[in-house]
């Protein structure tokens, strides 16, 4: 009677568990299918390519979601957010153009670097002008596009410029660095100073030329859940999906460096 009794006892705890694991599982998985609705997800002008290709990855493998972006330059993405602008996620091309979000409160939790890039010279295509190094852009007559300081492509290339003493007055400054590398790619402009991403999204529409002072002036891009995320869900499966192996594989192939 004993040995029946434990016998009874171990099944029914052993069917409990099962249950348990079974009603686990179940759990699991609807959480993961109950996502659905919209991401807003504001990011910088130089993730456009990456982003794309993750949204589309995403809405795949969460059917009934849709990935919505607005693609800019990192400051007036963060005065949008700060000024009352709905969005889930902020993705940003440096951490000064980060603090504006977090210093105004407008980001849940602590922001994470997700990615680095470095600067690059985009030129005409086949280099007519035998651009060499950052010094060959200070040549009288040359037509040079900066992005404007305030945006992070720009920061960088002052940080560049000054750690080699160099100065250079472009023919215009650009909002974000798209603008500035149609500026090449429409032949308005000899050569910019974008990052390497955005040379190797332009395909043969333009010439990449590295030079050494870019090293000095690596940009971090954080990206965070914002605090009022209309669909904060969703929003924290696609940042969890920029960090994960397959999205890090995506924005190294763009060209982007691990964080």
């Amino acid at each position: 009677m004993i040995t029946r009794s434990v016998r009874l006892a171990g099944g029914t705890a052993a069917a409990l568990l099962a249950l348990s694991a079974c009603s686990s599982s179940e759990s699991d998985s609807a959480s993961s299918s109950e996502l659905s609705g919209t991401v807003t997800v504001f990011a910088a002008a130089s993730l456009q390519e990456s982003f794309t290709t993750l949204g589309k990855d995403f809405e795949k493998a969460h059917p009934g979601t849709k990935v919505t972006f607005s693609f800019g330059g990192s400051d007036t993405l963060a005065a949008s957010i700060t000024g009352g602008a709905p969005a889930d996620v902020f993705a940003s091309a440096s951490p000064k153009t980060m603090a504006i979000v977090t210093d105004a409160k407008d980001a849940s939790g602590t922001p994470a670097t997700f990615a680095r890039n470095q600067l690059e010279i985009a030129t005409l295509p086949g280099n007519p002008d035998k651009i060499a190094s950052l010094k060959d852009l200070t040549r009288s007559g040359l037509k040079v596009v900066l992005c404007d300081e305030t945006v992070p492509c720009g920061a960088a290339a002052q940080k560049a410029l000054d750690a080699s003493g160099l100065k250079l007055t472009p023919v215009s400054y650009e909002q974000d660095v798209k603008s500035a590398l149609t500026k090449v790619e429409l032949k308005e402009a000899d050569a910019a100073v974008v990052y390497k991403t955005d040379v190797n999204a332009a395909g043969d529409k333009v010439d990449g030329v590295d030079f050494p002072e870019s090293a000095e002036a690596v940009n971090d891009y954080p990206i965070t859940l914002l605090k009022d995320a209309p669909n904060a869900a969703a929003a924290k499966a696609f940042i969890a999906l920029v960090q994960s192996a397959e999205g890090q594989k995506v924005l190294t192939t763009a060209g982007f460096l691990k964080p």
